[in-house]
């Protein structure tokens, strides 16, 4: 057959990219044609996203799509979860969303506790109640009585407002708006329970799609500009850690495989067919999201943020490139002090303006030996992120029942070769790593879903497996991380993880 070509966009936490799947009926190959970087704007102590940039961006992207392909059936994009921007009743953005590390909106979680309290919102959401969901972003806009509060006439998630703007359909996607903290994974619908029990109005919030539900066309006014013919617009699962599970070529499908989505966040995640809500699964701060055909039992902890931090600083400091693989190289020939971090803690996640600096402190204030080079910052980040994956696999067994016995790990942390050989070394199980861009698969599973080239989400696995490579880490030396994993778990409960 004559080969498809479908537009997809990734918008992630640090930076985006358009690319072209070109699919002839058994593979696809991608076409990167754009890439942009995504940089949150400070602004009197608030963090914004810059929307409109973004949206630019896109249309830069759409632009040099249809320069070289003519004839693309479909656009659908995906960005990252929990926020959200608010129009007017004139179809206006009020204001930049706010970006979910912003201090105001993780500050008040204990004030919206004492009116609904953290294991009701679990119960009904499914999902521990983590202060960057939007349910603590719309209380903060809401308690603080500000502009784009009051004059709220549709929220709509990020996914769903770049689509607004390219249709003018105002739709919410399911698994975007799912990450809000309000949705119902029973009923697939906004949950009341939470949005009266805070007195939000329930008029601000559109009708829930399904994953693979086609919008509308992109606006005549948006092709007169860019000289391109109108296309549908399809969401995909519109949150980037469902599209990048969806879009993972499973290899083996008898085996009892977790999932890891390794970026600048990281998700550990095993596929079950219903939520599961208990208390061990609230004690450890897992969480049922809406996947596309399945639940995801889902943990979500810092990825590569810290080494992105710490690089930035690096070259700032130095004046000079650091690259990756420098920093890998480095990491791996420095010496383990044994020495920790809970990355999770807010020290690191809200933007610290000197990671290593961060880093050190952490270690002095906890009693640890503190790193004092580049490779034994690196060492300890690299350290921290192997033994929280190990030990929430171990937490991940335990509250299901089910032995793990391999890893599929997608995303940009899959280059990083020290990190998935360290990670199948200290949990003792095979890693099949890659590809990177599995989000921008699931994105384009979907729209073939749309154009009738495949029935179901397993059809898509297989056509992706044939697709793509993948590295297979084997486990080795596991003595080190055996050793090293009793210190590792004393500073988590020092820490009153």
């Amino acid at each position: 057959m004559n080969s498809k070509s479908f537009l997809i966009f990734d918008f992630g936490a640090s930076n985006g990219r358009a690319s072209v799947a070109c699919y002839d009926g058994k593979i696809f190959k991608f076409d990167i044609l754009h890439r942009f970087e995504n940089i949150p704007v400070n602004v009197s102590g608030t963090i914004y996203w810059d929307f409109l940039r973004l949206f630019l961006e896109l249309k830069i992207g759409i632009s040099n799509a249809f320069k070289k392909y003519k004839d693309i059936k479909s656009i659908g994009l995906d960005t990252w979860g929990v926020d959200f921007g608010i129009i007017d009743r004139n179809g206006v953005l009020i204001s930049n969303p706010i970006h979910y590390r912003d201090k105001k909106r993780n500050n008040i979680t204990e004030k919206l506790f004492k009116m609904i309290s953290s294991k009701e919102i679990f119960k009904l959401t499914g999902c521990f109640p983590a202060s960057y969901y939007s349910l603590f972003n719309l209380y903060s806009l809401k308690t603080q009585d500000t502009t784009e509060y009051k004059n709220a006439y549709k929220l709509l998630m990020t996914p769903d407002l770049f689509n607004y703007y390219l249709t003018g359909y105002a739709v919410s996607e399911l698994t975007s708006a799912h990450s809000s903290l309000m949705v119902s994974p029973f009923t697939k619908d906004w949950e009341e329970g939470i949005i009266k029990r805070l007195n939000f109005s329930s008029d601000i919030f559109c009708e829930i799609v399904a994953p693979g539900t086609r919008i509308g066309k992109i606006h005549n006014f948006i092709c007169n500009e860019l000289g391109i013919k109108q296309i549908d617009v399809v969401t995909p699962a519109a949150h980037d850690t469902p599209s990048a599970i969806a879009g993972i070529p499973v290899v083996d499908k008898t085996r009892n495989a977790v999932y890891i989505s390794m970026g600048t966040w990281a998700v550990i995640v095993v596929e079950i067919e219903k939520p599961l809500i208990n208390n061990a699964i609230y004690n450890k701060g897992f969480s049922n999201e809406i996947g596309i055909d399945k639940i995801l039992l889902c943990k979500n902890f810092v990825g590569m943020w810290l080494l992105q931090c710490c690089r930035n600083q690096w070259i700032k400091d130095f004046q000079k490139n650091i690259s990756w693989d420098d920093i890998m190289n480095m990491a791996k020939n420095a010496e383990s002090k044994r020495s920790f971090l809970n990355i999770d803690d807010n020290k690191f996640m809200l933007t610290p303006t000197d990671m290593p600096g961060a880093i050190i402190n952490f270690c002095k204030e906890t009693n640890q030996k503190a790193p004092e080079s580049i490779g034994e910052i690196a060492r300890i980040i690299y350290e921290s992120m192997v033994l929280k994956i190990m030990h929430n696999i171990e937490i991940l067994e335990r509250i299901t029942g089910n032995k793990i016995d391999c890893i599929h790990m997608v995303g940009g942390g899959t280059k990083d070769s020290l990190l998935c050989q360290w990670l199948a070394d200290a949990t003792g199980l095979p890693i099949y790593a890659g590809p990177t861009e599995t989000t921008s698969i699931g994105n384009l599973l979907m729209q073939l879903k749309d154009a009738g080239e495949i029935k179901n989400l397993d059809e898509g696995r297989v056509i992706a497996l044939r697709s793509v490579d993948i590295n297979t880490y084997t486990p080795g030396e596991k003595e080190h991380w055996l050793r090293i994993k009793n210190n590792y778990i004393k500073i988590l409960n020092n820490v009153r993880l």
